[in-house]
């Protein structure tokens, strides 16, 4: 099988060293191509140079191509089984005339909870859109989307066997959709530590918060990368997930990180039917639902229950599990299959 990941004009690198949500997952899918016996080639200039020693690389985006071109002929001649792709591609009209041209599926992840797509974007069997929670299935049924957990990979991100670990840890952007101050709280209420990594995506919501921020037993790492990402969280003996009431996660990176690295996960949602009750099974983590009536206090000591019993599980175990269902290989291979 040949397969085309395709990239697509963004600010971050092809795969991602740290923070990145569609670079991750498409360097995933790359890689467990790869793993499952495909041939791949990264097509678009945003993939990394320095991968054309390993990788074949071709940077060219479907939608920049010219009917009849050598470069559409290049790519005909290539045979391509499969083009892996952004979700916006599909809904592209340049980006599907030259896909119409090559005889082959497309696949693609929904990573936003917002985006319209065309209505002729998805049949189910040629052009295919995966999603990972129930809520997402249904807020995308008119397109025939397929369940599937993403999986998402970083340069140099490969997990050592778990370790029990210390403190807690809390991942990803800063801002208000994230509400990290809920776990910063729900520590508090336990007297545990916990460490913040990620970029700050909102001065303004950091502001807001900054009484529960600068208390002492919070400690600011910022964005990290490669092995010292992988570190922050197999490290801790708690991963705590948390979002803002209003927010719906799409395509959630931070479970199969943690679980990949052994670290079980105490996440607060505020319905069922969300990624962390797709992603989490009682071997890796809790989940806790709260109302979304309820105040940051309320929600706050629910997630501070939801640390306690996680942080009883097996890391073992957890690694055990999280490398199955977060298996690259595996998540090209249900992707693949028509």
């Amino acid at each position: 099988m040949l397969v085309g990941v395709c990239d697509f004009p963004g600010s971050y690198a092809f795969p991602p060293a740290g923070y990145g949500g569609i670079e991750r997952w498409l360097w995933a899918v790359a890689v467990g191509a790869r793993a499952a016996g495909a041939d791949v080639h990264l097509l678009g200039p945003g993939w990394l140079p320095d991968l054309e020693a390993t990788w074949v690389r071709k940077p060219i985006r479907l939608e920049d191509v010219t009917p009849g071109s050598l470069n559409e002929r290049e790519l005909k001649a290539a045979g391509y089984d499969l083009m892996v792709v952004g979700h916006e591609y599909p809904s592209l009209p340049t980006w599907v005339r030259t896909w119409s041209q090559l005889d082959c599926d497309v696949a693609t992840f929904q990573h936003s909870p917002l985006f319209r797509h065309a209505e002729s974007a998805f049949d189910g069997k040629r052009s295919r859109l995966y999603c990972y929670s129930p809520e997402m299935i249904e807020r995308y049924a008119a397109h025939q989307p397929i369940p599937e957990l993403a999986v998402h990979l970083g340069l140099h991100e490969e997990e050592p066997p778990a370790t029990k670990g210390r403190d807690l840890v809390w991942l990803g952007r800063i801002d208000e959709e994230k509400a990290p101050h809920l776990a910063v709280r729900a520590a508090q209420i336990l007297g545990r530590r916990i460490r913040i990594v990620g970029p700050v995506f909102s001065e303004d919501y950091v502001r807001s918060q900054e009484k529960v921020f600068s208390a002492e037993h919070v400690e600011w790492v910022g964005e990290l990368g490669g092995s010292a990402k992988t570190a922050a969280i197999r490290d801790a003996s708690v991963f705590v997930y948390t979002y803002d009431r209003t927010y719906v996660e799409a395509g959630a990176a931070i479970f199969g990180e943690s679980l990949r690295a052994g670290t079980p996960m105490a996440a607060l949602t505020w319905r069922e039917g969300t990624c962390a009750q797709a992603a989490l099974c009682d071997r890796t983590g809790v989940t806790t639902v709260v109302s979304p009536d309820a105040d940051d206090e309320t929600a706050s000591r629910a997630l501070a229950e939801a640390i306690e019993r996680a942080d009883a599980l097996s890391h073992a175990e957890v690694q055990t599990v999280g490398q199955y269902r977060f298996d690259p290989a595996r998540h090209f291979e249900a992707m693949a299959a028509c």
